[in-house]
């Protein structure tokens, strides 16, 4: 028995002012970007979501402390509403920053008819919404553990059933309006990069005591937008934040000669240059590609499946697109695409045949993960337009290996014979059952969409090759988020794209305290997670790397995950878009863009 399990692991110039025609036939500015999300959001309450869409506009209307440079590569940290970049004492355990002045909350009901302008004190709150309980914030990850007394008071909360925003934590300090100080348990030299997320922007506490149970509808930051006009899961427009800062577009280039071209378009300019965003969102990739071609839309980048449409072999734009004045940009996306397992033993009140660390559980994870065919997904799915992921840390992110191959081989004889040996036997029906006689049945989670009908035959093709039946369950994107971080998937195909660019972003999502998080395995090794807590007190560099890969390994051994594709972003501009360069974190690009005439 032995024997095969250690086989399957070793395998192992200015803009004209004219109006322009809306959808309904009514005047909008001039510079109105418009653009489409393939997936529905879920909100705009920043400790309450953790969708990329989502975050996508909450970036566009919140402030982070910090942010990064336009053009720098790799990524550079710069301040945001913050002065100057924080002053790092203590061995990297306390952070001081000092905001700028003048900075206002955009006018709303809650303020009473009076001017708020942002203080230390609201990321105090902000944070403390994080672990706040009530809250269940899906990237309360994100300072558990890490701020000194936090952790307390959100223990407090629930017992009691309230969080006490007035108590004191010793881990925050604000001696005065402007200056704050932030205090970790242990060293933590990466911990600018948490304080320059999106979702880190701060709200005002007003706001959401005004809007209560709403707040994903009614965001009000400090930001260069406002929310408009908002129809869930439809539309979403924002606009230009008429009170927005003085804030200059200036930006570092790099190596790329198209730097030099925007700089000379954009430098010192007044931000933001778009007075107006409309998202429509269109599941399907037919419908975004039609939009952009009647120029309806202004930038399209999820069209991988149609990319032989416009793209040639050699991957570049065609020629008839090319003349009429079209731009692609194209490079890898800064994520990792993975089919999860949930390893915990049960899901709700069902035994889970996946779950558990036992040699058969394991070796089920293995055979599911050695027959499934990521080169087609790559292929027949992606018509090419990805790369094979074989470290949970992408490239373009601090701590990524570019020489790993993951021990995960395809297999399909070597599975089959894993599942024989460990007493998932066939019935007449040539479908495997438990090692205890019982039906084996898995659970696989996809959206209704074409594209992931394509996942839902491949999943399909590649169980029926080792015997195994699969029932397809399909929902809406935001009811399957929700079920992830209540741990009740069985089986699903998830994406994650760089928050920050740093490999503790990525290594983060198997770590066993954020089960129920973003642990979307629910995963919780005793070993992982060892090398996981020593790691967060280490730099980027040779040893922390070095825990990575053996982290890595670990998973794999468990086999949590299948690793399986990191995409390209192929981003289509129409000739009258400006100034627009993919950033490896920014979600938000238009906020440096500009619009020519049509």
């Amino acid at each position: 028995m032995a024997v095969l399990l250690a086989a399957a692991l070793a395998a192992c110039g200015e803009p004209a002012s004219l109006p322009i025609a809306g959808p309904t036939g009514d005047a909008l500015p001039a510079k109105t970007l418009r653009i489409t999300f393939q997936t529905a959001e879920t909100g705009f309450d920043p400790v309450k979501v953790s969708d990329y869409y989502s975050g996508v506009v909450i970036a566009a209307i919140f402030d982070p402390l910090l942010t990064y440079d336009y053009l720098a590569r790799p990524a550079k940290l710069v301040s945001n509403v913050a002065a100057a970049l924080p002053a790092i004492t203590d061995n990297g355990k306390t952070y001081t920053l000092t905001l700028k002045r003048g900075v206002y909350f955009t006018p709303d009901a809650a303020f009473k008819g009076q001017s708020r302008e942002l203080t230390a004190a609201d990321y105090v709150y902000s944070i403390k919404r994080f672990l706040d309980p009530k809250n269940r914030s899906p990237y309360a990850f994100l300072f558990e553990g890490k701020i000194v007394g936090l952790d307390q008071l959100a223990a407090e909360a629930k017992k009691s059933g309230r969080f006490d925003y007035d108590a004191a934590v010793a881990g925050f300090e604000t001696p005065d309006r402007y200056t704050l100080r932030i205090r970790l348990n242990e060293t933590d030299f990466n911990f600018s990069h948490v304080l320059a997320f999106p979702l880190v922007g701060a709200v005002a506490r007003e706001t959401i005591a005004a809007y209560g149970d709403d707040t994903n509808a009614h965001p009000v930051g400090t930001g260069p937008y406002v929310l408009q006009r908002y129809v869930r899961s439809s539309k979403m427009v924002l606009a230009k934040n008429p009170a927005f800062r003085d804030m200059r577009w200036q930006a570092t280039p790099g190596n790329d000669p198209a730097d030099q071209d925007i700089v000379a378009r954009m430098q010192g300019k007044k931000l933001p240059l778009i007075e107006r965003v409309e998202i429509s969102v269109m599941d399907e990739a037919q419908s975004r590609w039609l939009a952009f071609q009647r120029r309806e839309t202004d930038i399209e980048y999820q069209l991988e499946e149609l990319a032989p449409k416009f793209m040639t072999a050699a991957g570049d734009l065609k020629p008839e697109f090319a003349d009429q004045g079209i731009r692609m940009d194209r490079s890898v996306d800064p994520e990792i695409i993975y089919l999860f397992f949930n390893t915990q033993e049960r899901i709700g009140d069902q035994l889970n045949p996946l779950g558990g660390f036992s040699a058969e559980k394991i070796a089920l994870r293995r055979a599911i993960a050695m027959a499934y065919n990521v080169e087609d997904q790559i292929k027949i799915i992606r018509k090419g337009q990805a790369i094979r992921a074989h470290y949970p840390i992408p490239p373009g992110v601090a701590g990524h290996e570019p020489n790993f191959r993951s021990g995960i081989a395809y297999d399909p004889p070597l599975a089959n014979a894993l599942l024989d040996q460990f007493g998932y036997t066939r019935g007449p029906d040539g479908y495997r059952r438990m090692p205890d006689g019982n039906l084996l049945f898995l659970k696989y989670y996809s959206t209704p969409t074409e594209r992931d009908r394509q996942f839902d035959e491949l999943m399909k093709r590649s169980m029926d090759k080792i015997g195994v039946r699969v029932e397809i369950h399909k929902d809406r994107f935001a009811e399957l988020i929700k079920l992830a971080n209540q741990c009740r998937l069985m089986m699903k195909h998830s994406a994650w794209i760089a928050d920050y660019p740093d490999g503790d972003n990525f290594m983060q999502l198997l770590y066993g305290a954020n089960a129920g998080q973003s642990n979307s395995a629910c995963y919780k090794s005793a070993e992982f997670d060892k090398r996981y807590e020593k790691s967060r007190q280490l730099p980027d560099g040779a040893e922390r790397n070095k825990l990575y890969r053996e982290m890595t390994r670990q998973m794999e051994v468990d086999t949590a995950w299948l690793l399986t594709d990191s995409r390209y972003r192929n981003v289509l501009l129409q000739p009258y878009v400006v100034g627009y360069k993919k950033h490896p974190v920014f979600s938000h690009e238009w906020l440096y863009m500009d619009l020519d005439a049509r």
